[in-house]
């Protein structure tokens, strides 16, 4: 029996045996603007089954210039970032927090928040209530990353390394302002929410696994309790190797991640967590997709499904379209998928 959206990415988060494995194509604008009619054949052959909610957030005063352009761009917590190159997003160069003392002067942007957050529900609800796929809110948490901002990559080390004061306090007011955040889209009929850090270099993570758990672990628990606290699914953004903390991601009940499969041990990843999490893709975006050969797409699928896939469940085949990627690989990675059924034998 064929399932609507909603219920494929619902069944296979739950590991109930949806009709098809379900998909989720991410694009950048970068994608849009070099390959406009390739893209819309891939969406047309292969619609995701996931779509973001619009925000009901107010547009901050801070905000200025185009993160994906070369140049320069501001966000709404003030924090400057300098771009090189046209489909990346760059790098803050000058952190507005040189000094950990001064924690006190962090903004968050609390002015982003609709004076009626009645009607912005009800905005989200309505969006929700119009389409039958499955609903992720917009919001994405991310307080490490965000702590990196402020501070700077080097500084943000230093600072986990020796946790002077300021350091517990700054992470306390980053931690605040998600919670809000969250708690308002928690309210709302989206049907998940996400967070995002990106914790793994090449081949390890940034810090310590006893380190993490120590200090971030229980950030994103406090994340997954809101969230199925009020009935939504859960969903995790990483980019590295984060195969350490793949087992604690699942213990505190994230529901599904989005990682850098390629940079893993795909085998020991499937001892540790299949059937526990499900996998929001990847396909390697270093070199499987910008290569020429589309065959690269297909193998790379065949690769990740011998090892994740269960026909239960547990898999959305999601990849990023951006900056370098071949249209032609995006599309042999989506066909590939399609291949595999609940009565494929792999």
């Amino acid at each position: 029996m064929q399932m609507i959206p909603r219920e494929r990415v619902r069944a296979s988060l739950r590991f109930g045996s949806p009709d098809r494995i379900p998909r989720d194509l991410w694009i950048l604008p970068w994608a849009e603007r070099h390959f406009p009619e390739e893209l819309a054949a891939i969406q047309k052959h292969f619609p995701s089954d996931i779509i973001t909610a619009p925000s009901p957030m107010v547009r901050s005063p801070r905000l200025s210039g185009d993160q994906h352009l070369p140049g320069t761009y501001t966000d709404e917590w003030g924090c400057l970032f300098r771009n090189i190159q046209e489909g990346a997003i760059g790098e803050v160069r000058n952190p507005i927090l040189m000094d950990i003392t001064g924690w006190r002067e962090v903004l968050p942007p609390y002015e982003t928040f609709p004076a009626d957050r009645q009607k912005a529900v009800n905005k989200v609800n309505d969006f929700c209530r119009e389409t039958d796929l499955f609903v992720l809110a917009e919001a994405c948490p991310r307080p490490w990353e965000r702590y990196q901002f402020l501070r700077g990559s080097a500084n943000a080390m230093m600072d986990l390394a020796t946790m002077e004061e300021g350091t517990s306090e700054l992470l306390g007011v980053i931690q605040r302002f998600y919670k809000e955040e969250l708690e308002l889209w928690t309210r709302t009929e989206v049907d998940g929410v996400k967070f995002m850090d990106d914790w793994g270099s090449q081949n390890q993570l940034l810090i310590s696994p006893e380190l993490w758990r120590k200090i971030f672990k229980p950030f994103y628990r406090e994340y997954v309790e809101l969230a199925h606290a009020r009935g939504k699914f859960i969903f995790m953004h990483s980019d590295g190797n984060i195969e350490q903390i793949f087992p604690d991601l699942a213990e505190i009940g994230v529901d599904a991640v989005n990682s850098q499969l390629f940079c893993m041990d795909l085998e020991r990843i499937a001892r540790s967590v299949k059937g526990k999490i499900t996998f929001w893709g990847e396909i390697d975006r270093q070199h499987v997709l910008p290569s020429a050969d589309p065959d690269a797409g297909r193998h790379a699928v065949k690769e990740v499904a011998r090892h994740l896939y269960d026909p239960r469940g547990g898999i959305i085949a999601q990849l990023e379209f951006g900056l370098g990627a071949n249209p032609a690989v995006v599309a042999s990675v989506y066909d590939e998928w399609e291949k595999i059924t609940p009565t494929h034998s792999l």
